[in-house]
């Protein structure tokens, strides 16, 4: 399934635009949950903290975005999203989500606020997720229907967008 489709239309920039780079957005959201948590500490207990499941969780997380980078390095194609895309990658965790970068920055969100007990931290996983869906993965998903037509939206309908 691999698509080397390198053509673009004229005049539009071969990137999908999305709203600001993806650990920028999830560096801004922990940030906020952080600064939440400190002025307003919202604690649960007694389920929380959970430290042994936060570690598990940003372990997790981790190996993810490492397998996803080691995936999209060996099809040759751009990670960085204001990069030209020049392929589909079916391989290695995209074969269960089109998003597994995203996904484990999410569960890296999730782990500070499973770690602390934090409403706060633990809503910032919840809000980076709409954050990504609607500020990069929507206009990623746009890019690459145009960029490889078909054999994408052919992608998209056999792996689900998150899991």
């Amino acid at each position: 399934m691999e698509s080397k489709h390198h053509t673009f239309p004229a005049g539009k920039p071969d990137h999908p635009q999305v709203l600001a780079w993806p650990p920028l957005l999830f560096a801004a959201v922990v940030t906020a949950g952080w600064v939440a948590h400190r002025c307003d500490p919202i604690v649960l207990r007694p389920l929380l903290p959970a430290r042994g499941l936060a570690v598990a969780v940003a372990l997790a997380a981790v190996a993810l975005a490492s397998w996803a980078g080691v995936a999209m390095r060996s099809a040759g194609t751009a990670i960085h999203p204001s990069h030209p895309t020049t392929a589909i990658v079916p391989a290695g965790p995209y074969r269960f989500t089109r998003n597994p970068m995203y996904l484990s920055l999410c569960l890296l969100a999730l782990a500070p606020g499973l770690w602390s007990g934090g409403v706060w931290l633990l809503v910032a996983a919840p809000v980076l997720g709409c954050v990504l869906h609607w500020g990069v993965i929507r206009r990623e998903e746009v890019y690459l229907s145009a960029k490889f037509g078909g054999a994408y939206r052919a992608y998209q309908a056999s792996v689900r967008r998150w899991i």
